[in-house]
């Protein structure tokens, strides 16, 4: 007995945009299960998970602070993605960018002044594009695989971040604890509408509206599109593949940067040896969750943020490991996954004479 996946002629539309809303109430359904087999009620687990941090002013406050990031870093990696460039190493960019915009409120703390907290983002967004073009240029120069390379630089991020913090970096009035000095007012984003969000919110909402024009109206926006679908097709139109390569990283890591420093100026205000749950690694599931529209990823973003409080609430009511977020997340893009396979191929059992009849057919 053979298993084939075979092409589909044509794909369902209607499934292609119900496809996220499978995934998620699959993910609900084992999620119980896991609660379950654990010894938990599965319903009391299912509504503080998913249900109770929807229901406190406190909660959907947090909820807008995590969701903002991944909305963000998400949007950036949605253009690598969509121009068949497979970047993995947002989590790096991210932290790179953290340590690019803690740059003036660390070393020059006395410089506090109403250019502070713009030259902070702008620094941000470089370090992050920067750390992210290093793959981008061993693709296009010596044909590396972008997905080790962007995820080992990861590694290194992450270290350089750990020397820094408890090196260098390290504050003087600390009395030796591995963080920095606190931010001074002029190098923290501001809340706004009554502190219920912060300025990154609106930042993050007015950058996703930009993409999802620059997508769907523009030249720029139908390049990507048409070098992700065939970049021979777009080498006839006059695409070059190694600009648009080089485009997407730094548009990908310039936004998961500027995510970092809008991280560190806001929800922590200082740099500490982690300064991120997973981030950049959720927010490619925000991507895929999204269906990789800048729209449907402030959805899936505020999705996904959902699992993190939803984690800490049944870690603290229940008992439950920590780890469960990162278990139904997991899960979440296994089932988004699955279902965008089933949409483009359908599953076919054959016999091997079958298949030997057949002149050996294309498997998967």
């Amino acid at each position: 007995m053979r298993i084939e996946l075979v092409k589909r002629k044509e794909h369902s539309k209607v499934m292609a945009l119900l496809s996220p809303v499978i995934a998620v109430g699959l993910t609900v359904v084992v999620a119980g299960i896991l609660f379950a087999v654990t010894g938990k009620d599965p319903a009391l687990g299912l509504f503080k998970f998913f249900i109770e941090p929807l229901t406190d002013s406190w909660s959907i406050q947090e909820l807008i602070v995590k969701a903002t990031p991944l909305i963000l870093i998400g949007c950036g990696l949605s253009i690598c993605y969509l121009s068949n460039n497979w970047n993995i190493g947002a989590e790096g960019q991210f932290i790179i960018g953290a340590l690019f915009g803690s740059f003036l409120p660390i070393v020059f703390p006395a410089f506090e002044n109403g250019l502070t907290l713009p030259l902070m983002l702008v620094m941000g967004a470089i370090g992050g594009a920067l750390w992210a073009l290093i793959p981008a240029v061993l693709k296009i120069r010596f044909n590396t695989n972008e997905i080790l390379t962007s995820l080992m630089l990861v590694y290194v991020a992450s270290l350089l971040l750990d020397y820094l913090v408890r090196g260098p970096w390290r504050d003087p009035d600390g009395y030796n604890f591995p963080e920095s000095r606190l931010f001074s007012d002029a190098a923290t984003l501001p809340d706004v509408f009554g502190r219920t969000m912060n300025l990154s919110t609106l930042i993050t909402l007015a950058i996703a509206l930009v993409l999802a024009f620059m997508l769907a109206k523009t030249i720029k926006g139908f390049e990507i599109r048409v070098m992700g679908e065939s970049r021979r097709a777009g080498s006839f139109a006059g695409f070059s593949n190694k600009r648009l390569t080089l485009f997407a990283f730094a548009v990908a890591g310039g936004l998961a940067g500027l995510a970092g420093t809008m991280e560190v100026s806001s929800a922590l205000n200082q740099l500490l040896p982690v300064i991120s749950p997973g981030y950049g690694f959720t927010a490619i599931i925000v991507a895929f969750l999204g269906r990789l529209n800048p729209i449907g990823i402030i959805v899936a973003g505020f999705v996904l943020a959902l699992s993190y409080i939803g984690g800490e609430a049944v870690q603290s009511a229940m008992g439950v490991s920590n780890k469960i977020a990162s278990v139904i997340q997991g899960l979440l893009l296994f089932f988004v996954l699955a279902c965008d396979t089933l949409i483009l191929y359908r599953i076919r059992f054959t016999t091997r004479r079958t298949w030997a009849k057949a002149g050996g057919a294309a498997h998967v």
